[in-house]
This record gives structure tokens, sequence and C-alpha cells, in this order.
């Protein structure tokens, strides 16, 4: 099965309706499993790495340079990190929008931290670095949220033991930096 990233062409989401080019070695979950309507999930091949696209309900409540680490505490949340160090934030930077291709952003957000989560409800727990991109746009009601979870250090107890010592090629930030760059809407009709 080719993956869907070995094609550094733009990669359709969510019908055509926004595009990114997505790294190598990416398979579209959605050919395996249900996923929800306002998500797109890739997984490496061959790494427990994963990129996920949200499209969130805008948080006008939430200042623009605390929204990265709303979604961020509310992932946690998602993934049962929430007790005393079980994530952390470490950097939150603003994204230069010359350099993005999503120009309908009112503003964009790099947050990079840790947390500890087990997977399918296991008790093993694995570290995972969180690299998540912001792209906040009050005027169709929408926070795109574009997640790179990437395992750091995985307990022998879990599930995704087996693929922790068959790192190939895994991909890095910079694969991650230039999804959040190439991200394009196409239809904004997407949006309702």
């Amino acid at each position: 099965m080719q993956s869907v990233g070995d094609n550094p062409k733009p990669h359709p989401l969510f019908g055509g309706a926004l595009s990114a080019v997505i790294p190598p070695s990416a398979t579209d979950i959605s050919n395996l499993r249900e996923i929800p309507d306002n998500q797109e999930v890739f997984a490496h091949a061959h790494t427990d790495q994963s990129i996920i696209v949200e499209l969130l309900e805008y948080q006008s409540q939430v200042p623009d340079q605390d929204a990265a680490r709303y979604h961020f505490e509310d992932i946690a949340g998602s993934n049962r990190a929430l007790e005393p160090g079980a994530f952390q934030v470490t950097n939150v930077i603003p994204l230069s929008k010359s350099e993005l291709s999503l120009s309908q952003c009112s503003s964009g957000w790099f947050l990079t931290g840790t947390q500890t989560v087990s997977k399918f409800n296991e008790d093993a727990r694995n570290t995972v670095t969180i690299h998540l991109g912001l792209f906040r746009l009050p005027q169709f009601a929408t926070d795109i949220l574009v997640t790179f979870n990437d395992p750091q250090s995985i307990s022998p107890d879990s599930s995704s033991a087996s693929s922790a010592e068959t790192h190939r090629e895994p991909w890095t930030v910079l694969d991650f930096q230039r999804v959040l760059q190439s991200l394009s809407l196409h239809d904004p009709g997407l949006f309702g």
C-alpha cells in the first residue's frame, strides 16, 4: 500500500477543502478505522508517531496567546494525563504569518510539550512529546489544531512496545513544520 506522504504534493484533507504536505511513510488512518468527521489522522508506517488535523470550535473566551495551551490541556484531559507531572508545556511561540500558506488565520501558534499517556486504557504509561500547531479562524468560528505525537519512551508493557524498536526514518519537527506551513484552505464552505 502506498503511503500518502511519499509524494511531496499537498494531500487533500476534508474532501479537498484543505490540503497539506504530509510527511513520508504516512498511512491515512481513515482507511483502516472510523475517525470523527472533524479529524484527519495519519500514522507513521514504522513508528508510533501520528499527525492529527482537527477542526474545533473557536474558543472566543481564550486569548490568542493562551489558546495553544488551552487545547494542549484539553488533549491532556482526553489522554487522562492531568495528574501533577503528567503533562508539561515547554514552549509556545507565535507562527510567522509570512511563512504560512493559511493566510485566512488571524494568528498561528506552535507549542511543544510532553504528556505521560496510556494507549487503549492500558496501565502502561508512555512519554510522548506533543508538537501542536494552532490556526485561529474567528471569521469561521473555528480553531484548526494540527498535532504531532512523537513518543519518547515506551513502556515495555504497552501495546506500542513492538513498534518502539523499529524506528526507521521517524518524522522530525521539520517534517511537522512543513505540514503547518503548507496547510491551505481551498473551500471555506467546510466551516458551514
